[in-house]
């Protein structure tokens, strides 16, 4: 019995010691948060319906998908679109990740530095840049190039953003 004793106790004593030293790490609860992420398949759709709601209005674009930290996520170039609009499409979403609202409402907001910010290589303030947003988290940004004003690109990016809208919402990212 005396042994059995010792036993539970030593057990004891390991289990207080583990749960103290699990507390003592430093770890809390505020050092590590949730990120909410765009799939491969969302950001290839997003994309895809910037590219073709512009080609229903006659226009040969290219759309880019960044994720939230500002990476290439999609690109879709449609057959006649120059090859620079992949580039300048990229810059204008850069706009978005950086200021977090649209690329337009950045040169808008911030006319006073706009024309410095487009120094930045990966920045360019121009219509045609949108946030993607879910549930108040910015998960990326999407833009166009090609059309023949920056408002047109919007709208391409704005009818695309559109046509996932429910999966943004609601589709568990």
């Amino acid at each position: 019995m005396q042994g059995s004793n010792r036993w539970k106790s030593a057990l004891t004593g390991m289990v207080a010691a583990f749960t103290l030293s699990a507390g003592t790490t430093g770890v809390q609860a505020a050092d590590l948060v949730n990120v909410k992420r765009m799939s491969m398949e969302l950001a290839q759709d997003i994309a895809e319906g910037a590219v073709k709601a512009c080609r229903k209005k006659g226009y040969q674009v290219s759309a880019v998908v960044l994720d939230r930290g500002g990476d290439m996520q999609a690109m879709l170039r449609d057959v006649y679109a120059p090859r620079m609009t992949i580039d300048i499409a990229r810059q204008k979403a850069g706009a978005v990740i950086l200021s977090g609202a649209s690329s337009a409402q950045l040169d808008r907001n911030r006319s006073d530095i706009a024309s410095d910010l487009n120094h930045l290589e990966e920045v360019l303030t121009m219509a045609g840049g949108l946030p993607i947003e879910s549930q108040g988290s910015l998960v990326g940004a999407v833009a166009v190039s090609g059309a023949p004003g920056g408002d047109i690109d919007a709208e391409c990016a704005q009818a695309s953003l559109d046509k996932v809208a429910d999966r943004l919402q609601f589709g568990g990212l």
